[in-house]
Formats: structure tokens, sequence, C-alpha cells
């Protein structure tokens, strides 16, 4: 348990940061160092730098700005679950931040170091497809967004160029009802199964469209389309969730382990969407 040497630099502004990884494309990002320190010390990572941006207050913001709610990727987890602003406006967001970790792990982790890690089982990937979010990468030559179903590429691996750091996380406000349950591993606190909904509902209690978000199924975070295609357009009434949820899993290679089989998982997965489902619906 014991890292493979390193070097260190802290970055005091954003600027001085992508010139150190301009110069170390190897290196890596520290920022509340919740999932890359234990990934060092087991040596699947070794990188040969560490840039510590922990100390960046610019990157420490949530915002609202042009029909956006803007969040800064230093912005820790409990100020998210605490922020009056996103409980009004994204309570998804909140609900999301409140299933993370424990509350060391919440005063310290940030979300864009989660979703920059990708990790498989991490809460805000799920939250960030449900929601459209787009993401702002920033590196030496300029700025770039980029859209969550495009962010996430595989396990621990993101659309991130090389010498990029994510800046921002921006999302467009909407009347929507959401919700984000979780059944956490009882170790870790990471998503067995993680499912974030994201629901616009009609006077008439239809269901117009839907963004549904899974984490902790498949080797990385992805899009419940299945479970979207089957509700657009329906009375969410209990037979009706119950039959989208079933789609869940459609076309997904999904995870086994020694706490949960794929098979267990995948019924998980069902099981979970449809308690995420007709909690959003709930609250519309």
């Amino acid at each position: 348990m014991i890292p493979a040497q390193f070097d260190y630099a802290r970055a005091n502004t954003l600027d001085e940061a992508l010139n150190l990884l301009a110069q170390n494309e190897d290196a890596k990002i520290l920022a509340g160092g919740h999932s890359l320190i234990p990934a060092m010390k087991l040596r699947l990572m070794q990188p040969p730098l560490l840039i510590d941006i922990g100390r960046i207050k610019d990157l420490s913001y949530i915002d609202e700005a042009d029909g956006q709610i803007r969040i800064g990727a230093m912005t820790t987890h409990y100020q998210i679950e605490s922020s009056d602003l996103l409980k009004r406006m994204c309570p998804l967001l909140p609900e999301c931040a409140s299933h993370i970790g424990d509350m060391q792990v919440r005063n310290k982790g940030t979300i864009g170091g989660s979703l920059a890690h990708s990790d498989p089982a991490a809460d805000w990937p799920a939250a960030a497809l449900a929601l459209n979010a787009e993401l702002v990468a920033v590196s030496k030559d300029g700025e770039r967004t980029i859209k969550a179903d495009d962010f996430f590429v595989d396990l621990l691996t993101t659309a991130l160029n090389p010498g990029e750091i994510l800046r921002e996380i921006r999302i467009n406000k909407n009347g929507s009802s959401q919700a984000y349950v979780k059944m956490p591993h009882p170790a870790s606190g990471f998503a067995i199964v993680g499912v974030a909904a994201n629901l616009i509902m009609n006077g008439s209690n239809e269901c117009t469209s839907a963004r549904i978000g899974i984490t902790g199924v498949a080797a990385k975070a992805y899009r419940a389309t299945g479970v979207e295609n089957a509700m657009a357009g329906s009375q969410l009434n209990e037979a009706a969730i119950a039959t989208a949820a079933k789609h869940v899993s459609d076309n997904t290679d999904i995870n086994g382990d020694l706490f949960a089989s794929a098979d267990y998982r995948r019924h998980l997965a069902a099981v979970y969407t449809r308690r995420a489902i007709q909690t959003a619906a709930s609250r519309v």
C-alpha cells in the first residue's frame, strides 16, 4: 500500500496548473484525492508528477448565469449538498451529493475530480447524464465543451485530452421532476446500483420525456435509453413504470463481482430504476 515514487507540485492558479500539465502530460491532477490516492497506493496508477489544484479558489463556486447552473470543478460534495440555489433549481444534485461517502469525504471530495476519474460506481456520472450536463475542459490551447453523453468513454476513461483540466459543469435549468436512489456497497459506499431520474411531465401526469442515468452496473455510467423510450408519452402509473424499468440493462454488459453477480445486479438495476422513477414522479 505504498505508492511508487512521484514528484509533487502545487498550483495556485488555473494557468499555473495548465502550464505544469503542458510540460508533463503524464502528470495527474490532484483534486480531493479520494480516488487517485488509493489507486496510487495499489500502484494501479503511477504518475510521475501530481499537480495539486486543491487551493485554486476560483474553481469552487455555484452560480446561475445565462439560464444555466454553473458549478466549478473544485466545488465539494458538501457545498453542493447544502446549496440553497441547487435545492430550488436542481434538487437532483444535492440529493446525489448526500449519498456520497461519509461526512469527511463530502467535505473534501469534489464533483470535478469524481467526473474526471470516471469510476464505474461513482454517483456524479449518473447525475450528469440524467441532467444532460455540459462539461467545460480547458488547456493551453483554449477551452471546449463536452456533452455528458460523450464524456464517459470507458472504465476510468473520459473524453478529456492530454493537457486538459475539467473547469466547470453547466446544467440548463428546466421544470423537471428529479430523484437519485442508490444501493451502496456496505464497505466502500460506492454504488452497487445508482439511478438518477430526470422527468419532464405535463399536467396530465404524462411523461413527455425522460433521462435516466445509471451507475454501478457496467464498466461506465450510461443512459438507460430503453427505459427513456418506454416512458416517453406514457402515463406514469405503477404498471407503466415497472414495464419501462425492465429495459434498464438492454444491450449492456453487466458487472459481476464478489458482492453482486451480474444477474443480481441486473435485478437490482430494474428495482432501483423503478424506485427512482416513482420518486421523481411523486415530486411533480
